[in-house]
């Protein structure tokens, strides 16, 4: 089940993370495989994509991470503000609705297509997709 947009301000978040093909069994391996690396108590896990055959599965960077040992890259997800809807329900049936919110944010006349959409799970079963908003229109 999918809540209303809100428009939120995100803080540039410092990551670990893994690239894989923008596709569900990749991107399902990848969680797997970081969830494994890093563990999952206590962990802020996310998604980020560009529309251009990549996805990212990341994980907040946190002191003492030896992200290369790990085999993972660094980077961060980029702050400001975006477009967001809380998703609810079990997985699997959870994931098949991140495509069609992804869809319907980046509709929007504000979105900002410069900025991956990030995709926050904050449990197995609530996940928040956002799509980033340009400024000049975020004041509208």
């Amino acid at each position: 089940m999918a809540s209303q947009q809100v428009v939120v301000e995100r803080a540039q978040t410092p990551v670990t993370f893994k690239r894989v093909a923008d596709e569900i069994t990749a991107i399902g391996r990848g969680m797997q495989e970081v969830e494994e690396a890093v563990g999952l108590r206590g962990r802020k896990y996310y998604g980020a994509f560009n529309n251009d055959g990549e996805y990212r599965v990341c994980v907040q960077l946190r002191e003492g991470d030896d992200p290369q040992a790990l085999g993972l890259e660094v980077g961060s997800l980029p702050g400001g503000r975006y477009a967001r809807e809380r998703l609810t329900g079990e997985p699997p049936k959870i994931y098949e609705l991140i495509g069609p919110t992804f869809e319907r944010l980046s509709r929007r006349p504000d979105h900002d297509p410069s900025r991956p959409g990030i995709e926050f799970y904050r449990r197995r079963d609530v996940i928040r997709p956002a799509a980033s908003r340009r400024l000049s229109q975020a004041r509208r």
